[in-house]
């Protein structure tokens, strides 16, 4: 549903559109939809967007914002991210309100993960 002014499709830079499409798709079963070689779609990933054909990437480090994505399980979401191909920039750490780490994808974009859930209380709710 389209909101009035609201955020409503984003939009990333990626040297290499099947290697975004294969990373996202294994990391966070995000969807696509291919339109052409320079650009695909994606759904499923709470917010739809696109990536587009660039030599240029999304990171902190040039002023770009960063996107945060929410976990319940940090670790074994750091874990799919590694497996998928991507990498830990920044590993993790505590803040008010939770722990994050950032990495980036095989195109260079940096992303954050975030959870509320500490790392003791996910353990101590483990146990029987």
């Amino acid at each position: 549903m389209n909101v009035h002014e609201s955020i409503n499709y984003l939009e990333f830079p990626a040297r290499d559109i099947k290697v975004t499409q294969d990373f996202f798709s294994r990391a966070f079963g995000w969807e696509f939809t291919s339109f052409g070689p320079e650009y695909t779609a994606f759904s499923g990933a709470g917010i739809d967007g696109g990536f587009y054909q660039s030599e240029q990437c999304s990171s902190t480090g040039n002023g770009s914002a960063l996107v945060v994505f929410y976990s319940e399980t940090l670790e074994q979401t750091q874990e799919k991210i590694i497996q998928a191909g991507g990498a830990v920039v920044k590993p993790v750490f505590d803040f008010p309100g939770g722990r994050r780490f950032h990495f980036c994808d095989p195109n260079g974009n940096e992303f954050a993960v975030w959870s509320d859930k500490s790392a003791v209380n996910r353990n101590r709710q483990d146990l029987p």
